[in-house]
């Protein structure tokens, strides 16, 4: 028997709590992980609170991410002891997840833990942070280099907002930070964000299909309106990598930025990204990511706290990055 948060769903609604499992109930998989981490990201949130139907099979273990260590293993190459980490591929919604002591997986979802990194600094990394790596990767892939001029961060107090700050600081980017929450300036200046954008200013519709040209690149995690005033004020062969929708999944633009100033809007896709993605992110995320930025940004909690923060994070109150330590 180990503990973990159990979902369950009565006449539609969807209740959360920590219960005794049986291992006997794990889902099938060829590698089975005594989980040490976990984290809180937005979809996390909502999967806690039964929205956009992410779940559909009831009981259910929630948890899109965990570090752990293998306990049992059928797999070739995967040996019991070892450190791993799994984001992604629907872990936690059509897959039992993170929020557990135990989890059984399929071995071709996990990744070694980098030399040098802890499974607790894996999860204050998380989902959220894998992503902001895989968007500054992006738009390095893309030309945008410390040289072309600023870098714009959007939701930049959230979890992936708060990593991408300090990655792209790290590297000798100039980040201009967004956010609606004056109570984080500090926090976020203290990230390596040169300047401040209030969110009010880019989330109404760009007056004009191009807007004088500012931005170099653009992590974006808000879409909707923000995304569309960041395509109109990119530089001539600017970027932004979109990873979150935030502020909206619908997008009102025109093709005359990209044709014009041949701009790239590029996805991110870090549920699917390939095992060489993977490595390749996590062994930069080991190396690149300041340890004291890290700690700066994240809280620890424990699995009975999930179902209260849950309501947080959906409500933009949950600032950086949150780790559940699952044993607490």
């Amino acid at each position: 028997m180990f503990k973990g948060i159990l979902l369950r769903e009565q006449e539609g609604k969807v209740s959360a709590a920590v219960e005794d499992i049986d291992e006997a109930q794990l889902p099938a998989g060829d590698v089975t992980v005594d989980i040490q981490y976990s984290t809180l990201n937005y979809k996390d949130g909502m999967i806690l609170k039964g929205l956009g139907r992410l779940v559909r099979q009831y009981p259910h273990v929630p948890g899109v991410d965990f570090a752990g260590k293998i306990s049992a293993s059928s797999a070739p190459g995967w040996k019991v002891g070892e450190d791993v980490i799994l984001t992604g591929w629907r872990v936690g919604e059509t897959h039992w997840g993170g929020y557990a002591q135990k989890a059984r997986v399929k071995s071709d979802w996990l990744v070694k833990l980098p030399p040098g990194m802890s499974a607790k600094n894996a999860m204050a990394v998380g989902t959220a942070g894998f992503t902001a790596m895989l968007a500054v990767m992006a738009l390095q892939q893309h030309g945008v280099t410390p040289d072309r001029g600023e870098v714009l961060v959007t939701g930049a107090a959230g979890g992936v907002g708060s990593v991408a700050v300090a990655l792209l600081s790290r590297l000798g980017y100039s980040v201009a930070a967004s956010t609606g929450r004056p109570d984080t300036h500090d926090y976020l200046h203290g990230l390596g964000a040169k300047t401040i954008v209030d969110r009010v200013s880019l989330a109404n519709l760009p007056a004009r299909p191009l807007e004088s040209e500012r931005w170099a690149g653009c992590v974006d995690a808000v879409g909707g309106a923000t995304l569309s005033n960041v395509l109109a004020s990119l530089k001539h062969r600017g970027s932004v990598a979109s990873c979150g929708l935030a502020g909206g999944n619908k997008l009102e633009t025109t093709v005359i930025p990209f044709l014009l100033r041949g701009v790239n809007l590029l996805g991110i896709d870090s549920v699917n990204s390939p095992r060489l993605e993977r490595e390749s992110a996590w062994g930069r995320l080991a190396l690149e990511l300041d340890a004291q930025a890290l700690e700066r940004i994240t809280s620890l909690i424990s699995l009975g706290d999930l179902p209260s923060k849950a309501g947080d994070i959906l409500a933009g109150k949950v600032r950086g990055r949150v780790v559940v330590d699952v044993n607490r």
